[in-house]
């Protein structure tokens, strides 16, 4: 028998700002000095941990020197905890839980607290494992993002996951903690190889086709300029992603995922598993490209969308760069894979797709035979657009020579 029962409920306001800039650590460069300035009369300047991608170091070698010289010009507003930690990046760092115990050690050796600051730049996947750990250590030591990869900017760096993988699961250990605040430096993209800064453009993809058409059509627009990686197709590429995630996870009402519904995850399903299957090998974006395909061919196959439709999308995503095909979809196991994914987001299946481009809908079923076929299909698909492009390339070295012939 019940004797007693106190229903509690409160909210709790979360607040981040996200900014943009270049050279965040150029001495005359304020943005992150007024983002640590101590709010509170009577508080010294901020302790300061940072945490570098090991790839950012290796293109720019001087970078940590950097950081301590605006220490110095910023000593009001931040002190340095101890010289930087240098980091590896890519998945390597999201590995069980290496970085997460460092960390832990710092944040006792060093004294952090959780009025103390990480400072992360680097990847994805280092803001991932970074994030994490602040997050856990005295239950949170607030965190600053300064993402260097396109991915990054646009998506994972302005959210509110962290997370680890664990036994070769992606993301199975982590947590949800916004970040204090978020620094897009477009400097930090010029360390990123083209094969990173163009994976990022596929987050793009997938938030314009579920939220924005006329975004989508943008892209679409510049995809020529976005396979060059020009800074002027690229940078307002960036800030109008980065909005939409983050309208996203305003309005949704749904910011920690407690519910079924994952819009932002687009293709994700399989691009998960892709990425285990390849062991890594294919980078996140790559393999969401390939998702984002996979997912869009079975939007058309059960008349959600129409041919001319998906199309359109499929023709965008190889003109910006990305291949629709890889070794690893021949693995593809699509029962087994939407069903871990289930596992990871909880609740009952729920995969976006496509019912137009700029709208997306869910679903709690997938025909496992119709995307089999489908698999089938975006293999298929590729063979025959190289054959088509040898075959282009091959009759205008003809014309050409041609050409020639009748001038001599």
């Amino acid at each position: 028998m019940l004797e007693h029962r106190i229903d509690q409920i409160f909210d709790v306001r979360y607040s981040y700002p996200v900014c943009f800039t270049r050279d965040a650590f150029a001495p005359a460069n304020s943005v992150l000095a007024d983002l640590l300035r101590p709010r509170e009369r009577g508080r010294g300047p901020a302790r300061v941990l940072s945490a570098i991608d090991a790839a950012i170091v290796a293109a720019c070698p001087e970078y940590p020197q950097a950081i301590e010289r605006y220490a110095q010009t910023h000593a009001d507003a931040l002190e340095l905890a101890r010289p930087a930690w240098i980091v590896r990046g890519g998945e390597a760092v999201k590995q069980e839980l290496d970085e997460v115990g460092v960390f832990y050690d710092f944040a006792r050796e060093h004294g952090l607290c959780r009025h103390s600051y990480v400072v992360a730049i680097g990847g994805g996947a280092l803001l991932d494992a970074v994030g994490f750990a602040a997050a856990t250590a005295h239950r949170g030591v607030r965190l600053i993002r300064l993402p260097s990869t396109v991915l990054g900017q646009n998506d994972a760096g302005v959210g509110v996951k962290n997370a680890v993988n664990w036994h070769g699961r992606k993301n199975f250990v982590g947590t949800f903690a916004p970040p204090f605040a978020v620094v897009n430096d477009f400097a930090l993209l010029d360390s990123v190889p083209v094969a990173d800064r163009r994976a990022g453009i596929a987050e793009a993809v997938k938030v314009a086709l579920i939220r924005d058409a006329e975004f989508f059509g943008a892209l679409h627009a510049d995809r020529r300029a976005l396979a060059a990686l020009a800074p002027h197709a690229m940078e307002p590429m960036i800030v109008r992603c980065a909005q939409l995630h983050l309208a996203q996870i305003r309005h949704s009402g749904d910011p920690f995922e407690r519910g079924s519904a994952r819009p932002l995850d687009f293709g994700h399903w399989s691009a998960h598993k892709l990425e285990e299957l390849s062991h890594h090998r294919l980078r996140h974006g790559e393999a969401v490209a390939i998702g984002i395909a996979l997912d869009v061919v079975y939007s058309q196959r059960i008349g959600l969308l129409t041919r001319a439709q998906a199309d359109l999308v499929l023709d965008t995503l190889r003109d910006i760069g990305f291949v629709l095909d890889d070794a690893a979809l021949d693995m593809l196991d699509v029962a087994g894979a939407l069903n871990d994914f289930r596992e990871h987001l909880g609740g009952e299946l729920c995969i976006t797709l496509l019912e137009s481009i700029g709208r997306g809908v869910e679903v709690n079923r997938i025909d496992v035979a119709v995307m089999r076929g489908c698999v089938d299909a975006l293999r298929c698909a590729h063979r025959e657009h190289v054959a088509a492009e040898f075959e282009a390339g091959t009759h205008a070295e003809i014309q050409v020579e041609t050409h020639a012939e009748v001038e001599r």
